[in-house]
């Protein structure tokens, strides 16, 4: 942690929703004149795709089927580590891009499924913003936890996770529903052992609760709604947090236990603007002092 330059870090699988708490930090960001190095999972990735799908071949000829980008041998956490530590002592870091598809490929110059080189950030930023499968890692190699100062969780029920997986991986990556599916099993084990355990090192943490049916995630035919939705909020500690300040402005929302806050799914964006705001404020204002 760095009191001169904070990291702020959001933690979800695929298909968690990450991306969508990222575009409200974004206009949290542009709304009190934050500027924010923005770095992500995907850079860090130890293989690009043709290299990745070798490595999954080998792996499973071996008799490892559990291998996935979820692992953490398929990622450059050591480098992550040094990226965070790099940025909390002296506010300068790198990053690079991970192309996903033809339209990231028109934008960075790099086909789809390569890396574009190593760029410094930014001079002159007020935080850093991580979003990503591996931003609260602690094991036996690294402990990237210790150098954020927020980091919050994404975490779906799962068959709500696999859902919005499946159907973000059909209609932008235009995969079937059976190639998903195979993804989702390979990648149970590092889901198990790799991603849940970050849950508990992370400061607040959100969990979308369908309230419709979602028993068989592998033929929905659409995504739950935000209105179809409740979303648990549990703090780590809940010291300071102005519970009764936050049920008043989100209508129909209540507290199920002393560190927890359940609110309807369409006051999502709301909530994390309450919650997070004056946390941003509190560490570009102390970032300032230090």
């Amino acid at each position: 942690m760095s009191k001169k330059h904070p990291i702020i870090s959001v933690t979800g699988s695929s298909g968690a929703g990450t991306s969508t708490v990222k575009h409200t930090f974004d206009q949290i960001f542009r709304r009190e004149g934050v500027k924010a190095v923005s770095i992500e999972g995907d850079a860090f990735h130890r293989y690009n795709r043709a290299d990745m799908k070798a490595e999954l071949e080998r792996r499973y000829a071996e008799g490892d089927p559990g291998f996935s980008h979820f692992s953490y041998d398929a990622n450059e956490l050591v480098e992550l580590e040094r990226v965070f530590l790099e940025y909390g002592e002296t506010g300068r870091g790198r990053t690079r891009h991970y192309v996903h598809d033809a339209d990231e490929a028109d934008r960075y110059g790099v086909p789809p499924g390569e890396f574009t080189g190593w760029a410094p950030f930014e001079e002159g930023s007020d935080l850093l913003f991580y979003e990503g499968l591996h931003g609260a890692v602690v094991n036996d190699e690294v402990n990237i936890a210790r150098y954020a100062d927020l980091k919050i969780g994404v975490v779906p029920v799962i068959n709500l996770e696999w859902i919005q997986k499946i159907h973000r991986d059909k209609e932008k990556r235009g995969y079937t529903t059976e190639a998903v599916t195979d993804v989702i099993l390979r990648r149970m084990h590092a889901y198990v052992h790799c991603i849940t355990p970050q849950f508990t090192q992370t400061d607040v943490n959100f969990q979308r609760v369908p309230v419709v049916d979602t028993s068989n995630p592998f033929v929905a035919r659409w995504i739950p709604t935000a209105d179809e939705s409740l979303v648990v909020i549990r703090f780590a500690n809940p010291r300071g947090i102005d519970f009764p300040y936050l049920t008043s402005m989100i209508h129909d929302s209540w507290m199920s236990r002393a560190n927890s806050i359940v609110i309807p799914g369409g006051k999502l964006d709301l909530a994390m603007q309450l919650i997070f705001t004056p946390m941003i404020d509190r560490l570009v204002s102390e970032s300032k002092r230090a």
